[in-house]
């Protein structure tokens, strides 16, 4: 199978159905290495696009990885970039099953980490699914703790809560 016309961009409200149908196809494709199928159910639940289109309202800025797979055109891949507190920011990545190591959640964790310190972020935070935590890790985070996250479902999962300190590109002289 051959990706076809990578492109990364800032989505757009027109965007939010098929951002939710690459979520859900992450979690679909890639959760069930990791998960029990009751918690892969619950952690897709609920996951469509006013679900992200709340989000952008909220002021969460998403990235999207778009392609052509067999001429099909899909996003293939979901980045955010959210305030938490201060100068600490908030990211997850979710890539479909068909774009999972190919350097495409890499390329979308960049772009969300290169905004997040144009504006203002000192570090990222993450709570890594389980099946995420080595993607985390070979891009620099490192684990804080283990623990669980609630989905919108109210299920709960395990997780690992991890972090990486960056630095802002562009510095004041610099």
């Amino acid at each position: 199978m051959t990706i076809a016309e990578l492109e990364i961009r800032r989505a757009e409200p027109s965007d939010v159905d098929a951002m939710a149908q690459a979520h859900r196809d992450s979690i679909q494709s890639i959760g069930p290495a990791f998960y029990l199928p009751n918690d892969v159910d619950a952690w897709k639940e609920g996951l469509t696009g006013a679900v992200y289109l709340e989000a952008m309202a909220g002021g969460e800025v998403f990235f999207i990885a778009t392609g052509k797979v067999d001429g099909i055109g899909l996003i293939l891949g979901i980045a955010s970039d959210y305030r938490v507190e201060g100068a600490t920011h908030g990211t997850s990545v979710y890539v479909r099953g068909i774009a999972a190591r190919r350097g495409i959640g890499t390329a979308l964790l960049r772009q969300a980490e290169v905004y997040a310190a144009a504006n203002g972020a000192r570090s990222i935070q993450i709570e890594a699914s389980l099946a995420g935590v080595e993607f985390y890790r070979a891009n620099g985070y490192t684990e804080v703790r283990r623990g669980e996250t609630r989905l919108m479902s109210g299920h709960a999962i395990a997780c690992v809560f991890m972090r990486k300190d960056i630095w802002a590109a562009h510095t004041v002289g610099g």
